[in-house]
């Protein structure tokens, strides 16, 4: 029997206060999901966690919806077609898919359409009615994209949002060229072990933070050319060191935590250099100084990213055979409810390096693999 997986509500809680139950919903095969036309028929074969699953279940994230299934990434294939199929749906019968994990924003770089009232991230989320935590799901066939043919299901279903998410920062907002020097923060999160190897298939000179040695170590054996812990009062003093001679300077950082990040990156940061951030996960405030003004840094924030940055990761992906770094991937569909609770655990506890994934019923870890770290 297909299945969704939703939160369960619990009456007067609090935002913040409170940690909502998973629940399993049985769905009867009779009342599975057709397509209509335009629209395509997806049997979900991985799905992966983020961040904000964590923040919905604490009711930390706004819109929230106790009826739409959780989870924003996710790797399928087409298994049904709606009447009248176009060229484009044709080439994704049975084939391998990404999903989108959002909606509501096309392709303009400054931001989603329409002041942002259409975007939305999916997965329990109120403004669409569907996440990656479903056996099967419709969605227009333009929501959908081939998936690079040498991902594993794990692997495919680690890409989507903090890929999305990673090339704008760097792509986009950061506009990081070959030879530069990058500075990624908070190593080991998804979205920045995505940044990193975007950035070293870029050819930039990247270079890390992290609060464990070991993290780091892990990060050079992806291509990082050093890091520094964070938790030491003059880790930038380090970070200074460790780069080039001929190129003593960041061009950029990628930050996804705030806090004092302006105060230490400025010293490090070219005349002109960009701070990015997509994400503020130590502190809501960031300061910003004088010598930020003198050295006419950009401060940029950035969230997600749009269907056409989401289509031109996927071909970089592509190209270059990038491997997601899978930290934990959990076996026995949505009912496990036990494993996937113990994907949170992970979360919470900040120990994973790389995505936590769930395995939906009949795929096994076989046919791919991350790298080994």
């Amino acid at each position: 029997m297909p299945h969704t997986l939703t939160i369960k509500p619990i009456e007067g809680a609090k935002p913040g206060k409170v940690y909502y139950p998973l629940q399993l919903n049985t769905i009867a095969s009779e009342s599975l999901p057709k397509p209509g036309a335009g629209q395509v028929l997806v049997n979900i074969r991985a799905c992966a966690l983020n961040h904000r699953d964590l923040f919905i279940r604490q009711h930390l994230y706004p819109g929230i919806s106790f009826t739409s299934p959780l989870f924003a990434d996710g790797y399928g294939i087409v298994t049904a077609l709606g009447p009248n199929p176009s060229p484009q749906a044709q080439s994704l019968l049975n084939k391998p898919v990404l999903l989108t994990p959002s909606r509501g924003w096309e392709s303009d770089p400054a931001g989603p359409e329409n002041n942002g009232k259409e975007f939305s991230v999916v997965g329990g989320a109120a403004k669409y009615d569907y996440g990656t935590a479903q056996d099967f799901v419709v969605l227009p066939e333009s929501e959908v994209f081939l998936a690079p043919e040498h991902l594993a299901p794990a692997e495919g279903a680690a890409l989507p949002l903090t890929g999305l998410t990673g090339w704008r920062a760097l792509v986009t907002k950061a506009e990081a060229k070959k030879g530069e020097n990058v500075l990624i923060t908070g190593i080991g999160g998804g979205v920045a072990l995505q940044v990193l190897q975007f950035a070293v298939a870029m050819g930039c000179n990247v270079y890390v933070t992290s609060g464990s040695q070991e993290k780091i170590e892990k990060a050079k054996q992806l291509g990082a050319k050093g890091g520094v812990v964070y938790k030491d009062a003059d880790w930038e003093k380090q970070l200074q060191k460790l780069l080039p001679k001929e190129r003593a300077y960041l061009d950029c950082v990628i930050d996804g935590a705030g806090g004092d990040i302006l105060a230490r990156a400025a010293r490090l940061l070219k005349t002109g250099g960009k701070l990015v951030v997509y994400g503020m996960t130590l502190s809501p405030k960031m300061e910003w100084n004088m010598t930020a003004v003198l050295k006419n840094i950009e401060l940029r924030g950035t969230s997600m990213g749009s269907k056409k940055e989401y289509a031109d990761m996927i071909e970089f992906v592509r190209e270059h055979k990038i491997r997601p770094v899978v930290s934990k991937v959990v076996e026995g569909g949505l009912q496990n409810l036990e494993g996937i609770d113990d994907l949170f655990e992970d979360m919470k506890n900040g120990v994973q390096f790389g995505k936590l994934v769930l395995l939906l019923d009949g795929e096994k870890k076989s046919g791919g693999s991350s790298p080994k770290l």
